[in-house]
């Protein structure tokens, strides 16, 4: 493997140089500073600006015209009761109500972040006639899959059943960023409350005989101007070169777990790099994000889309930095972090704060809007509380804060957050951003995402049953593949490829193998908030057992084009890695 020195003397200084001195008061002032309507998350952007200022941190404040979805309230009506309600961002509004007949359709919570996003609820066929022209009650969250699903099927409305005594702010589109016109399709036609479990069973016991409800929602939809708060820290041997870090300063309430502290960091971490401008080889980019509540990360899609083609040609890495510093998060589980910066995570989290790393594939969530242009990225919620904390605390799984259930409440105030963690969690930032900023050689091994990819394939070959051997050309390419990785890197280490060569390599073979891993559409687009298996182009291999004979024929017209595709990709990615030694 490489060799990854995360705390050599640049990094160990400036490490040593973190507190909470000016991050602190950030979180403070923010608890006081509601951050999800527009002339809010403006007047927030502005803070920021003056805190760097203050700092002596040159800053931009960007212009970005976002399309969001301001809610504002609910309620539900039934059995003569009013139930207090908010209705997720993107449904529509509805203030005079809509009635309809409940249905329950039952379903699971989560377990952990790792299946948070996906539709965890029972697949009832008999249920999908049941649904049509019906309010569908779900257990759980208003999360985008379940009401594309129930729209599509013909529901009228949802009412989401949320696990606690909490009801939870949220955003129920599964459009990502401001929508174009492939998007609109998928824009929310119906409204959407969500109540907390204590009215929810109320709720359900009522449509369990056979009940009514009405529905009311007011949200304000359109074209906002948003600000991208933005420093750039130069480096000095490679400065058009840059790693970006980012995290979105709108929040649901005040938000102090999700995102206050976050902001915070950025904001400390700015003003270190920046007194330590002159140790940096690449430069660091730093950005906020506005509509990532209201917009579905709207605000790191936009720069995705209006630095296009600066990111595709020089930047290094993608760090997100969202829910750092908060109470009781004493490990770091669940951390997301591809494959190729594995060992760069785990060194850093060892070596600055002394525990072991927990990482698992990003969620397609959390600001990830990079994955098309194909950014090698890691970290998006930061250090978590223990599982035996969560039980002890009764807790259900939440996705930020710490594992706190405040989450995307008005309850996320500072007692949510914890000083020393905060400092804790902004010196692992900041190590591995400069780990990677700083390092001679990109720190980023893609033997691990070949071995990652074997055992995908592995899997969907067993998956694929008799059909396995459609899988037969992806199988060799990569082994091509992984062979050539092992000659270039046995090169680095004995000098046969230089820095320059070897950087070009492994910055390029993210544009090819992050889109062929992590997305479905093309290059420059943003594909749908909704889950994302290991290699797409081949998952269906794993479904195929599901379909009659009717359907295997397409399913398995779909599997050899998805063959192809990864064989190709597999196969220039080689092509990539050979060049180097030329």
């Amino acid at each position: 493997m490489m060799e990854v020195d995360v705390l050599d003397k640049t990094i160990k200084q400036a490490v040593e140089q973190v507190n909470a001195d000016a991050a602190w008061p950030l979180v403070e002032a923010f608890s006081t500073m509601p951050r999800w309507r527009p002339e809010d998350v403006e007047a927030s952007a502005h803070d920021i600006a003056r805190r760097l200022t203050a700092l002596g941190v040159p800053v931009e404040l960007l212009e970005a015209s976002l399309y969001l979805s301001i809610p504002y309230e609910a309620s539900v009506v039934a059995g003569g009761e009013a139930f207090a309600a908010k209705p997720p961002a993107y449904s529509i509004t509805c203030p005079d109500g809509l009635t309809g007949t409940l249905h329950h359709v039952p379903g699971s919570l989560s377990a952990n972040v790792s299946s948070f996003y996906e539709k965890n609820r029972d697949e009832n066929a008999a249920a999908a006639e049941r649904i049509r022209g019906k309010i569908v009650l779900t257990d759980g969250f208003a999360s985008p899959n379940k009401v594309l699903e129930f729209q599509e099927k013909g529901a009228i409305g949802v009412i989401a059943v949320n696990p606690g005594i909490d009801r939870h702010w949220g955003i129920c589109s599964s459009i990502w960023g401001t929508p174009d016109l492939d998007d609109l399709p998928r824009k929310p036609t119906i409204p959407v409350a969500v109540v907390n479990n204590v009215d929810g069973q109320k709720l359900i016991a009522l449509a369990q005989a056979g009940g009514t409800a009405t529905i009311h929602t007011r949200l304000e939809e359109g074209w906002f101007k948003s600000l991208v708060p933005v420093v750039n820290v130069p480096g000095n041997i490679e400065p058009e070169k840059f790693v970006l870090l980012a995290g979105h300063y709108d929040s649901w309430d005040v938000g102090v777990g999700d995102n206050a502290t976050g902001d915070a960091a950025m904001l400390e971490i700015a003003h270190v790099l920046w007194n330590n401008r002159s140790t940096l080889r690449r430069s660091v980019r730093i950005a906020w994000w506005p509509g990532h509540s209201t917009g579905r990360y709207a605000g790191s899609a936009w720069f995705a889309d209006e630095f296009a083609l600066d990111l595709d040609e020089n930047c290094v890495a993608q760090v997100n930095c969202d829910s750092p510093g908060c109470r009781w998060a004493d490990v770091y589980e669940n951390v997301a972090c591809m494959s190729e910066a594995t060992e760069l995570c785990q060194s850093v989290i060892g070596e600055v704060a002394d525990l072991p790393f927990g990482g698992e594939r990003p969620l397609r969530a959390g600001d990830y809007s990079f994955n098309n242009i194909g950014l090698s990225s890691f970290f998006m919620l930061s250090s978590t509380m223990t599982v035996e904390k969560r039980k002890e605390m009764n807790y259900y799984t939440v996705g930020g804060c710490g594992g706190n259930i405040a989450w995307h409440t008005e309850n996320d105030l500072m007692d949510i957050a914890d000083r020393d963690i905060l400092i804790r969690d902004i010196k692992v930032y900041l190590a591995a951003i400069m780990a990677v900023a700083n390092a001679p050689v990109l720190p980023f091994d893609w033997r691990a995402t070949s071995a990652e990819f074997d055992a995908t394939i592995a899997r969907y070959r067993k998956a694929a049953g008799e059909h396995a051997p459609m899988l037969d050309a992806v199988t060799a390419s990569l082994a091509d593949l992984t062979s050539a990785l092992d000659t270039f890197y046995a090169g680095i280490n004995d000098g046969s490829i230089d820095e320059a060569q070897a950087n070009a390599t492994i910055q390029n073979l993210a544009r090819i193998l992050v889109p062929l891993n992590y997305t479905r559409g093309r290059r420059f687009s943003h594909d749908p908030a909704l889950p994302v298996p290991p290699l797409p182009a081949l998952a269906v291999a794993s479904e195929l057992a599901n379909h009659g004979p009717e359907s295997l024929g397409f399913a398995l017209t779909q599997l050899h084009r998805g063959a192809n595709h990864t064989a190709a990709a597999l196969r220039q990615a080689t092509r990539l890695v050979k060049q180097a030694h030329n």
